[in-house]
């Protein structure tokens, strides 16, 4: 369990970089396309870039949500369901999550291999391969931050936690604390 822990505190601080410096870079990527676009020097390349680096941002963003149990379900029907039906529904619910990733990683890694040959139409030296990795890498690593991510929605789904409650229960509580700061 401590492995778990450890390769999923460091993979949790590496996408945080990543996505931190994917949003730096795509921020820094805008302001130079209008500081260029202001002085009457549009760049060709801008438009095509940006595009793939919020995709990028997307993807990666997801894993992290992913690593925290962040993203979209709903696990107050499962929470909320009898203890002999409750382990079912989660099986089942994380073994499509991780066939549909497989079968995006699959999939994407085939669109790479077809786009092997093509680069980006303004910039002619940057292969399309790199811009469509991040379709089977990120998909991957959403199946490794589900499964890094199992063992404790596991404990929370046979004690009836609903995440999505105690998400709220948290912003509450942060609120209360704000206010009675802001009143103090």
């Amino acid at each position: 369990m401590w492995l778990i822990n450890i390769t999923r505190f460091w993979v949790e601080k590496l996408l945080e970089v990543f996505t931190v410096c994917l949003l730096l870079g795509l921020t820094g990527i805008v302001l130079a396309a209008v500081l260029f676009r202001a002085l009457d020097s549009s760049l060709i390349w801008y438009d095509e870039v940006a595009s793939v680096g919020l995709a990028w941002l997307t993807f990666y963003g997801a894993n992290l949500a992913a690593l925290k149990r962040a993203h979209m379900g709903f696990p107050g029907i499962i929470s909320n369901s009898p203890l002999p039906i409750r382990m079912p529904l989660f099986i089942v619910s994380e073994l499509i999550v991780i066939s549909f990733f497989a079968l995006v990683a699959y999939y994407g890694y085939q669109v790479m291999e077809i786009l092997a040959w093509d680069s980006l139409v303004s910039l002619p030296s940057v292969s399309l391969t790199l811009t469509q990795s991040a379709i089977p890498i990120s998909a991957s690593l959403f199946i490794l931050c589900e499964l890094l991510s199992l063992p404790d929605a596991w404990k929370k789904m046979c004690a009836g936690v609903d995440t999505e409650h105690e998400a709220i229960e948290e912003a509450i509580r942060l609120a209360e604390e704000d206010l009675k700061e802001a009143k103090a």
